[in-house]
C-alpha cells in the first residue's frame, strides 16, 4: 500500500493531475458565460496552479495561472486537446540513425517539431528532417503515437506522431538556429546526453534493421477516464 501511494504522487502524476484538471476548467470556461460556473472553473484552475507548483513548476502560481487563461478560447475554440509534436526516425543503409543536438537544451534526439497547418503528419516529419538535418527521406510508416505526459518526456500536454523514415539523399547541414549539430549514429555509440532513448531506441533500430513490428501506443487504463 505504501508503494502504490509512493507511486501516484510522483512529480510526474502531479504534472498530469494538473494538466487534465487545468484543461477541464479552461474548457469549462470557454463553453460557459454564467458567472457562478466560471468563478468555479476559475478557482478548479487555481487548484490545479497549486498542485504544478507543487510537482515543481519554474513559474509560480499567478503566472501559470496568467498562462492557462490566455488560451481560453470561446465554443469549440475553447476546448482544450494536446498540442500535435511529429518525429522522424531516419536510418540509412549502413543501419545508423539520424540525429540532432538541440541548439536550446544541447540535448540529442531524432528530428521533431510542431505539427503544422496545412501539411499531414507524414508531410511534416519530411519537411522537419530537411529542414533540421539537410537529409531527404521518405516515409516508410508509422512507429507509434507516444503521450508526452503518461512518458514522462514533456510538462505539457502532447501526443508526438513517431514515423519511420528512409533516407534517399541530401547532405548534413545543421540548422542555423534550431541545431547544434546533425550526425549519423549507430546503436552501440549514441550521442550524450540523449533524450528518453529508454523509450524509443529500441522501437528505432528494429525499424531500421527492418524487422516487422505493430505501431506503440499507450493502453488505456481501466477505466481510461481515472486519471
Amino acid at each position: 500500500m505504501g508503494d502504490e501511494a509512493e507511486r501516484r504522487c510522483s512529480p510526474q502524476d502531479l504534472i498530469r493531475w494538473s494538466e487534465a484538471l487545468a484543461g477541464i476548467a479552461r474548457t469549462g470556461l470557454g463553453f460557459t458565460d454564467n458567472l457562478y460556473e466560471r468563478e468555479r472553473f476559475e478557482e478548479v484552475l487555481g487548484v490545479a496552479a497549486d498542485i504544478r507548483v507543487a510537482a515543481g513548476s519554474h513559474f509560480d502560481h499567478d503566472d501559470l495561472v496568467d498562462e492557462w487563461m490566455k488560451s481560453v478560447g470561446s465554443g469549440v475554440a475553447g476546448y482544450q486537446t494536446p498540442k500535435i509534436a511529429v518525429g522522424a526516425v531516419v536510418g540509412n543503409e549502413a543501419g545508423e540513425i539520424l540525429l540532432v543536438q538541440r541548439a536550446d537544451s544541447g540535448i540529442w534526439l531524432y528530428p521533431t517539431g510542431w505539427a503544422d497547418i496545412g501539411y499531414s503528419a507524414a508531410e511534416v516529419a519530411v519537411k522537419e528532417v530537411y529542414e533540421e538535418t539537410g537529409i531527404r527521406c521518405e516515409v516508410v510508416g508509422l512507429l507509434g503515437v507516444l503521450d508526452g505526459l503518461r512518458l514522462g518526456f514533456t510538462r505539457i500536454p502532447l501526443y508526438s506522431l513517431v514515423f519511420h523514415c528512409r533516407a534517399i539523399g541530401g547532405d548534413l547541414v545543421a540548422h542555423p538556429l534550431e541545431t547544434a549539430d546533425v550526425g549519423w549514429f549507430t546503436e552501440d555509440a549514441l550521442p550524450e546526453p540523449l533524450a528518453g532513448a529508454a523509450d524509443w531506441a529500441d522501437m528505432a533500430f528494429a525499424a531500421i534493421r527492418g524487422e516487422t513490428r505493430p505501431a506503440r501506443y499507450d493502453l488505456p487504463r481501466h477505466p481510461p477516464w481515472e486519471l
